[in-house]
């Protein structure tokens, strides 16, 4: 089965905040590191779930803390760039924009949704976003 554009991309953000927390791991950063660890992959986990959601109410519900979740994400990797616990190397402003980019593709999708509530019918440009191809 292929993944959705959204879990592929939250999976691979995942593995990279997981790398970035061994290198802050060594360099003995380790307070902000595992709150960065715990929310950088609980966005991938949340989407993941919502693949099994047991009705839509609890689809969106897992979407909005996965939203909640990168945006906590956003905030420690700022902190960690701004209390100069890491360069602002490319590498690291790379993860930034990753996280942003789910930011964006969770907000829209969670407009999308309360457009589909209010209006009955789902936008065709969310579809792969969401639609998981066999």
């Amino acid at each position: 089965m292929k993944d959705s554009i959204l879990l592929t991309k939250s999976k691979a953000f995942a593995l990279r905040i997981v790398r970035l927390y061994k290198y802050l791991r060594e360099r003995k950063e380790s307070v902000i590191a595992k709150q960065m660890l715990r929310s950088g992959t609980s966005i991938g986990a949340n989407i993941a779930e919502s693949r099994y959601a047991q009705s839509k109410a609890d689809f969106i519900a897992k979407l909005q803390i996965a939203l909640k979740e990168a945006a906590e994400t956003q905030y420690w990797l700022e902190l960690l760039r701004d209390a100069e616990l890491v360069d602002g190397d490319k590498a690291f402003t790379s993860i930034c924009d990753d996280c942003t980019e789910l930011l964006k593709l969770l907000v829209q999708m969670h407009r999308a949704f309360l457009w589909y509530n209010k209006n009955r019918c789902l936008l065709p440009r969310l579809y792969p976003l969401l639609v998981y191809a066999y």
